[in-house]
């Protein structure tokens, strides 16, 4: 007989309550659904469930996680990518449209693949961190769009009127499936790229960001952190910009990534102080938009910027902050090992991103920001 390891057992009762969960909430939903029920489904004590989620909430965000990391993982990458910005949006809305239910799914499973989160974000945190990654996601798709060029924030309007097209039609899909046709939300997220939008002066407050702190300090990266667009190992050594941002403040990261140098390696470091559930909320959000992302665009013209999870801190503990919240938002500039800008508070991206690349540089004429608003 082979002994498992505490750890092994603990990752064996988790994988069970998730299979039960799915079940559980696919047959009744997330309003009906029971955690006794579930425990017993996975042939478990309620103790057991609640040692492993904190509770329903957050055990039905860890099954919509669980099920787009999958999708993610065995998204394939198409040959090249769209050649115009109106095929992209086409193309992506194609993609994210298979998850709308047909008229034969009961309700509890076609919530499960809409990633529906009616009646589930009952708190103001939660709401205001939705919009905040809400407009995290339309950065990212826009980047995606505009892959050589500094993007624009008339691209991110409209990567932003694009994903509301696509969530207007999950919600009314909701309650009633099979209404609208995908083909022709599909055409109408194309048409989109025609509208006339235009590039606004940005975030009135960025005038009056304070600028960084000049620094000079020993960098101690933390290693083991890995970037969610891509998958592969993030080296936060690399000269650049590091972003710590709250869930709170994801909408922040847009001005960090306009304001920074092409040259620059820009991470957007997550964090939170309830990683069972805002931190799986932005893990799902994230990760399902990325899932879309890698199925539309090669592997080479996905978003340049790095995403991090950082559910446990380190990366702002080694930026020398004790503690993070939905609120946060500290960011260093990193140039051969060194801290050589700090910042933090409101527009600490945008004022490290435009702060000299050396220490005691007080101007930067050859590499020069890769866009402004």
């Amino acid at each position: 007989m082979v002994r498992l390891t505490r750890a092994q057992q603990q990752e064996r009762t988790r994988a069970a309550v998730l299979v039960a969960a799915r079940r559980e909430f696919a047959e009744y939903g997330y309003g009906e659904a029971k955690i006794d029920r579930i425990a017993e489904r996975a042939e478990l004590t309620r103790g057991a469930v609640y040692s492993n989620f904190a509770g329903k909430r957050a055990l039905y965000l860890a099954v919509l996680a669980d099920a787009v990391e999958r999708a993610r993982a065995s998204a394939e990458p198409p040959p090249e990518s769209p050649d115009s910005v109106a095929r992209a949006l086409g193309a992506f809305a194609r993609v994210w449209l298979e998850r709308l239910p047909l008229a034969g799914d009961t309700p509890g499973s076609g919530h499960l693949q809409l990633r529906s989160l009616s009646g589930v974000l009952d708190t103001e945190p939660a709401r205001a961190a939705l919009a905040e990654l809400v407009c995290f996601e339309a950065l990212l798709l826009a980047l995606a769009l505009e892959p050589d060029r500094a993007v624009r924030t008339r691209t991110v309007r409209l990567a932003g009127l694009a994903l509301t097209l696509l969530h207007g039609a999950a919600a009314l899909a909701e309650n009633a499936p099979g209404v609208g046709d995908p083909f022709d939300l599909a055409r109408a997220a194309e048409h989109l790229a025609a509208i006339t939008l235009i590039d606004d002066a940005g975030p009135p407050h960025l005038p009056f960001v304070a600028p960084a702190r000049t620094a000079d300090d020993r960098w101690a990266a933390p290693r083991g952190l890995y970037d969610e667009i891509n998958g592969r190992p993030v080296n936060l050594g690399d000269d650049g910009v590091v972003v710590v941002l709250g869930v709170g403040r994801l909408s922040a990261a847009g001005e960090a990534v306009r304001s920074a140098r092409l040259r620059d390696e820009v991470t957007l470091v997550v964090v939170t102080s309830d990683p069972s559930e805002t931190g799986r909320l932005a893990r799902l959000r994230i990760v399902d938009l990325v899932a879309c992302l890698r199925r539309v665009f090669a592997a080479g013209e996905l978003p340049a910027p790095r995403v991090v999870f950082d559910d446990g801190g380190t990366v702002a503990t080694a930026m020398g902050r004790d503690r993070v919240d939905d609120a946060t938002e500290v960011a260093i500039r990193v140039r051969d090992g060194l801290i050589v800008a700090r910042a933090d508070g409101r527009g600490a991206g945008h004022a490290v991103a435009v702060a000299p690349s050396a220490p005691h540089k007080a101007v930067d004429t050859v590499d020069p920001p890769s866009a402004t608003y």
